[in-house]
């Protein structure tokens, strides 16, 4: 089965778990009902099983992207990258992308630089930003 990137509104039992696996840190309940059609959650699933997540807030030709996070035992396989390309490609309305560096305290700076390069965002002052040609 192929890996999937998908907008969730509603999260099934399994879904919960993976999420809660993903986000040990996330109110489930309270994203669930936060989602709407500028608050998206975009999720990688492979096997049935969600293996990384993303929240995007949307403001019309811009879009914060924000809690990126794969699953430990899944990263360094694409999935990351996988995800912020769908999210790109699925959101054509959205100009600019826009990552907050403060939001990935504690991550390997040089780490997440390389990644986000990959995914064709640029380090700008606080963050990476993507802007669509």
């Amino acid at each position: 089965m192929k890996l999937a990137v998908e907008c969730l509104s509603l999260f099934s039992d399994q879904d919960r778990t993976d999420l809660a696996k993903i986000w040990p840190h996330q109110n489930l309940d309270l994203l669930e009902q936060s989602l709407d059609l500028h608050q998206r959650l975009f999720a990688s699933r492979f096997n049935g099983r969600l293996l990384a997540a993303v929240m995007v807030e949307i403001d019309g030709e811009y879009a914060e992207v924000d809690d990126l996070m794969v699953r430990e035992a899944t990263r360094r396989r694409g999935v990351g990258l996988h995800l912020i390309q769908e999210v790109v490609r699925q959101l054509p309305g959205v100009k600019e992308f826009w990552l907050t560096a403060a939001d990935h305290a504690g991550v390997n700076e040089v780490v997440l630089d390389r990644f986000m390069e990959s995914c064709g965002f640029f380090p700008v002052s606080g963050g990476w930003l993507y802007t669509r040609s």
